[in-house]
């Protein structure tokens, strides 16, 4: 049987390490807790959707401290009038994964991947592992090896207290 992320890791010559973890603690804040990962090493891969005439969508990663600016940033990058996060049901038939395990690796859909700029100063950086059983612990280097992958800056701003 073979694994989309693991193959797409491979055929890419990626480093990666597999962190397995609890399927109920996948979620970015209960993970970090749990595991001993902080936000600001731990990104998360969001799918968002541009509304038009044709539905666009993108794949972002920003670092679990920041908050992706959708309204602004993403949107006119799309090129739309609207957009917004993709749905729980619209990330699985775009990535084949569910959300707590959404990785840019592997995904049954090649999407843009657009990182903030901040990801790319992290030594190494936990994100999904493609299941909400496994992240992955990967340096800057292994995202930018994605085909689609573009780094952004200002993709996520810092979230205010």
């Amino acid at each position: 049987m073979t694994d989309p992320v693991l193959d797409q890791l491979s055929s890419v010559g990626a480093s990666y390490e597999l962190v397995p973890c609890d399927p109920a603690l996948a979620d970015t804040a209960e993970f970090c807790e749990a595991y001993g990962f902080s936000p600001e090493q731990s990104a998360n891969a969001i799918v968002v959707v541009g509304k038009g005439e044709q539905p666009v969508y993108v794949m972002c990663l920003v670092l679990a401290h920041t908050r992706l600016d959708v309204n602004k940033v993403v949107r006119k990058r799309l090129g739309v009038r609207k957009c917004s996060f993709a749905s729980g049901d619209q990330t699985i038939e775009l990535t084949g994964m569910e959300i707590g395990g959404v990785t840019p690796f592997g995904t049954t859909t090649l999407l843009p991947l657009w990182i903030d700029s901040r990801v790319m100063d992290c030594e190494q950086v936990i994100i999904g592992g493609g299941s909400r059983d496994r992240k992955l612990l990967v340096p800057p280097a292994t995202l930018a090896s994605h085909p689609g992958a573009e780094v952004i800056e200002g993709l996520a701003k810092a979230v205010e207290n």
